[in-house]
């Protein structure tokens, strides 16, 4: 597999980009930075250790978690970052889900008197978890609070949404070390040049050297362009989706994902849509398309609504 890779950056939003340049032992400077930034602790992290990114369940039939990056800093403090390019129904659940493993992993043989370090959970989202449109705020902080006083109750579990769709910000208008992190985010891989304001700082630049394709040996470059590939398929399956849901006449379709609620297209087109894909011989493509949202973890209604296939028929897909 050969692509023609026109920008000068790679992809942070590619799995490959974002662990490549937060992920490894060589850059944790960079992570450091960017978790220092994001959580503006009381105490700097100054030291983190990369953990298994595999924490199995109590049995073995327990679903596993991956995580994107898991690491722990010189107070044992835990941190979990993930990266998430697709809208999903249940992400929230996940996240609690994913705390529940370096939670668990705390606990002690004998006597333990269940004190616990401190989980954060980071989620770098590329999609907006809510479609209200007069929200601007693109981080979210959440800890767990008294319903009556509004104080925090539990201090030592926090999750953290940056919904990077909402972060806006020209460089012109950038005014903190954490802006330029998300505006790098944002657009490294659409710029030929480090832009003055951020050239001016020692770790944003380190970022862009890291992250310059030409730099990687033959075997990273092989791995990006196969993940870049992956991503581009994706987006290529999503565009389609978002074509058949409009010429059903559901004119809100899919913006940072499906929404909810298009029961009276789905109900107007689901047999007869299902038939004249088979005519022309779009059944396949419908089938084509399950398969990778299957593989995204997308929920099967929402995988009904899109290909118009039964339960059924996405079950075999």
């Amino acid at each position: 597999m050969c692509m023609m890779i026109k920008e000068k950056y790679i992809d942070p939003f590619t799995d490959f980009g974002f662990k490549w340049i937060f992920g490894t032992e060589e850059n944790k400077e960079l992570l450091i930075s960017f978790l220092n930034d994001v959580l503006e602790l009381e105490h700097m992290i100054v030291e983190v250790e990369y953990r298994n990114l595999e924490k199995l369940g109590l049995k073995i039939s327990d679903r596993r978690a991956v995580f994107d990056i898991y690491c722990t800093d010189s107070n044992k403090d835990q941190f979990i970052v993930e990266l998430q390019r697709s809208k999903q129904k249940y992400f929230k659940d996940r996240s609690i889900y994913y705390t529940s493993f370096p939670i668990q992993a705390q606990s002690k043989r004998g006597d333990w008197d269940y004190c616990l370090r401190k989980t954060y959970f980071i989620a770098i989202l590329e999609f907006m978890m809510d479609e209200n449109k007069d929200n601007h705020n693109y981080i979210t902080k959440v800890q767990l609070c008294d319903i009556d006083t509004k104080e925090v109750f539990y201090k030592k579990l926090t999750y953290i949404y940056l919904e990077m769709p909402k972060f806006k910000k020209s460089q012109k208008e950038l005014a903190t070390h954490l802006d330029y992190w998300l505006y790098t985010l944002n657009n490294m891989n659409n710029l030929i040049q480090i832009p003055p304001i951020l050239k001016e700082d020692k770790l944003i630049t380190q970022a862009f050297d890291v992250a310059e394709f030409l730099a990687l040996s033959e075997e990273k470059q092989f791995a990006y362009q196969h993940d870049l590939k992956t991503r581009l398929d994706y987006k290529n399956v999503m565009d389609y989706a978002k074509e058949m849901a409009m010429k059903e006449g559901m004119k809100e379709g899919m913006k940072e994902g499906i929404k909810e609620g298009m029961k009276e297209g789905m109900k107007k087109g689901q047999e007869e849509g299902r038939q004249e894909g088979k005519k022309e011989g779009e059944y396949s493509k419908a089938l084509e398309i399950a398969k990778s949202l299957k593989k995204e973890d997308v929920d099967v209604d929402t995988i009904v609504t899109v290909t118009r296939l039964s339960i059924e028929e996405i079950d075999k897909a």
